[in-house]
């Protein structure tokens, strides 16, 4: 093996792109970068039944919002392809030919009717489950015994009586017994190679350096070291990643929410906030900062930073890095982003055409503060889209006090008598009103409700700018003695 780093992330495409895989893909993708590497997608499609070109699709395009390009992979020509293993059937027989030649595989004419029924026995007796080697020495005769009867085989890996030793990037020093596995199945009998085989015969062949994968996978990586050695191939460097956990303890599924990471789009995060986030689930930079885009993590990543202990999904985080990603976009980007989410409001749709360009940038720079996901947008732009302001019982009370009448006769005397801006107006109705007595929220809030309806929002200078003196007064006129 080269001392290239070579690392690669190798979803299989029978569901969308969930936030565990996306987070493996991104602690593969920094690693690769942060050691001038080399990052493969390869797409593991052997399960003919669920996988679908569609997953494929909408994988690759959730991969490249996400920022995570490849180096070499679908769309990408590399010197090991093909990168979809339904695509290198020809590359696991020969692979599984030289390993029956060995006599460390061999034709299994099992059933699965007489494995289950294997299985349940083991259970009852309190015994773990595993293959009893029924098929590793049989005859020619019984082998064409069984041809003869229609059974075809699979093909099984010979397990050697050792300890396998995982010295792990992440967790350390691991050993397992082999004798736990049993011979397990590296080609179905319908002739298609099994996870574990097709995965080892790919990164031999792609000259994988380093696996970066769940803890989930430690089991299946200490299967995975027998058959590299097998091959007589090097053993790439593992790290396994910690799992995510909910809130509750309990591992990340539908119930804590949204898992995909399209659903996360459709619901208005943005991509380096989602990736901002992956990247703390189980990594941590040497200080305390958490704000990151893509560049900061390629500079701060090390593997040696990563966390054994499970990491916690927390929905409340992931809003507030959100928020602070939005806040950080020049707002003309952020309006773009905004617009789609927008027009998908039916009330606002039609309505976009109100104000030209600068205006709507002006309308999304006011509500940004505001902003969690970018599909809060249409409830706050709605106010600056509302032809008229309807008041409920307790804001009209509000509306109809003696010190608010006072503060909206003085405002609307200064809207219609200066030409002042709308930071010079607001100031000029604070001093007025501090020279009879009236301070902060009761100078502000009366001048809000009878703008907007509303008593939070953007910050009543954009109201003002946006709105303009002419339907300012109007609005206020309405409320006063005009049909309140």
């Amino acid at each position: 093996m080269s001392n290239e780093i070579r690392v690669r992330f190798a979803p299989s495409p029978t569901g969308e792109l969930h936030l565990g895989s996306a987070r493996t893909a991104l602690f593969n993708w920094l690693f690769a970068k942060s050691k001038g590497g080399k990052y493969i997608l390869r797409i593991e499609d052997t399960d003919i039944v669920r996988s679908s070109s569609d997953f494929e699709k909408s994988i690759i395009n959730d991969l490249k919002w996400l920022g995570l390009d490849w180096d070499e992979g679908p769309g990408v020509d590399g010197s090991y392809g093909p990168y979809r293993q339904s695509e290198r059937q020809k590359v696991y027989q020969a692979y599984a030919k030289k390993l029956i030649d060995a006599g460390i595989a061999y034709k299994c004419y099992s059933t699965l009717e007489e494995l289950e029924e294997k299985k349940r026995q083991s259970l009852s007796k309190g015994i773990a489950s595993k293959y009893d080697g029924r098929c590793r020495d049989l005859s020619d005769e019984e082998k064409k015994k069984f041809e003869s009867a229609g059974r075809k085989a699979a093909i099984r890996f010979k397990i050697p009586s050792t300890k396998v030793v995982i010295d792990d990037l992440i967790r350390g020093h691991i050993e397992f017994e082999s004798d736990v596995f049993g011979d397990f199945v590296i080609v179905r009998s319908n002739g298609s190679p099994s996870f574990n085989f097709a995965v080892v015969v790919d990164d031999i062949e792609m000259k994988i350096s380093h696996i970066i994968r769940g803890e989930d996978h430690l089991t299946n990586t200490a299967r995975h070291i027998l058959l590299f050695k097998a091959l007589g191939a090097s053993v790439p460097k593992f790290a396994h990643i910690s799992m995510i956990f909910g809130t509750d303890g309990a591992k990340l599924s539908k119930r804590h929410g949204a898992t995909a990471v399209n659903e996360y789009r459709k619901l208005g995060y943005l991509s380096s906030a989602l990736i901002n986030y992956l990247a703390l689930l189980g990594w941590s930079p040497e200080d305390e900062k958490e704000i990151f885009d893509l560049n900061d993590l390629i500079s701060l990543y090390t593997i040696e930073r990563m966390s054994k202990s499970p990491a916690v999904f927390n929905l409340e985080k992931l809003n507030w890095i959100n928020g602070q990603h939005i806040r950080s976009l020049p707002v003309e980007e952020l309006t773009e982003l905004v617009v789609p989410f927008l027009e998908e409001d039916k009330f606002l749709k039609d309505k976009l055409s109100l104000y030209n360009k600068d205006t709507l940038i002006k309308i999304v720079e006011a509500i940004s503060s505001n902003l969690v996901t970018l599909k809060d947008a249409p409830v706050y732009a709605r106010m600056f889209f509302e032809e008229k302001v309807i008041l409920n019982d307790e804001l009209k009370e509000l509306l109809e006090s003696e010190q608010s009448r006072l503060v909206l006769n003085e405002f609307l005397k200064i809207l219609r008598e200066t030409n002042l801006s709308s930071k010079e107006i607001l100031k000029e109705i604070g001093s007025k009103m501090k020279e009879v007595g009236i301070k902060g929220k009761n100078v502000y809030m009366p001048i809000r409700v009878v703008l907007t309806g509303k008593t939070s929002g953007p910050e009543l200078f954009y109201i003002l700018e946006i709105f303009g003196k002419e339907k300012c007064i109007k609005l206020i006129e309405r409320c006063m003695d005009y049909g309140l």
